[in-house]
């Protein structure tokens, strides 16, 4: 159902605050089954601290994109844009909670930073979303087309008999390419090369740090 209401600025707050205790701070759940169907294969210590670096940086590309969609779904113009931003965010819902599983079958967490990628997040989603719907369908467009990057190169990265890390990682790619198309065929406008740029930096800093913290 499509919810065309106005939200006040007081509003908005009060629905960040409380997206953003239960992306941050409340286990995820998942409406899909865990894509991981092989079993869990034996890993020596310095695989399993790779693989958990790259599924945290996984978890935290997730944590940000529930900021992300939260964000520009408040600030949408257009419900039928509104719904389908949330629609991706409750398919996002899933790989966090993908992701929170593989960590602890890794014996790992999250990183420590989540409050704060969220929180950055969450105000570039607004910023987007306040600029227009146009642009707003524009970042997300380019997001997610910088994420299927980011997860080409963990599938390459993630040692090779994690088959378990390797088949979250390959859906989440799969949904995430979808999401770039959703947007694209919504009407999205081509981010200007520098804003690209920036984002591509902002990203390169988040996953040196969430893969150690």
């Amino acid at each position: 159902m499509e919810d065309d209401r106005q939200y006040s600025p007081v509003d908005l707050l009060l629905i960040g605050i409380g997206d953003a205790m239960k992306t941050v701070c409340i286990p995820s759940r998942s409406t899909r089954a865990f894509p991981a169907s092989t079993e869990e294969c034996e890993l020596s210590e310095p695989e399993r601290r790779k693989s958990s670096g790259y599924m945290r940086v996984n978890h935290v590309g997730e944590i940000c994109a529930q900021a992300l969609y939260q964000s520009q779904a408040l600030t949408a113009t257009d419900p039928k844009l509104r719904d389908k931003m949330q629609s991706a965010a409750k398919q996002e819902t899933d790989h966090l909670a993908w992701c929170e599983q593989r960590l602890e079958e890794l014996g790992s967490r999250g990183s420590i930073l989540n409050p704060f990628w969220y929180t950055g997040s969450f105000v570039v989603g607004a910023i987007a979303g306040i600029a227009g719907d146009k642009w707003n369908l524009g970042f997300v467009a380019e997001t997610e087309r910088q994420v299927v990057d980011h997860l080409e190169s963990h599938l390459d990265a993630l040692p090779e008999q994690d088959k378990r890390s390797r088949e979250v990682v390959l859906q989440m790619k799969q949904d995430e390419a979808e999401h770039a198309e959703m947007a694209i065929d919504a009407g999205a406008a081509q981010l200007p090369a520098p804003i690209k740029s920036l984002m591509k930096a902002a990203s390169r800093i988040m996953t040196r740090t969430a893969y150690w913290l």
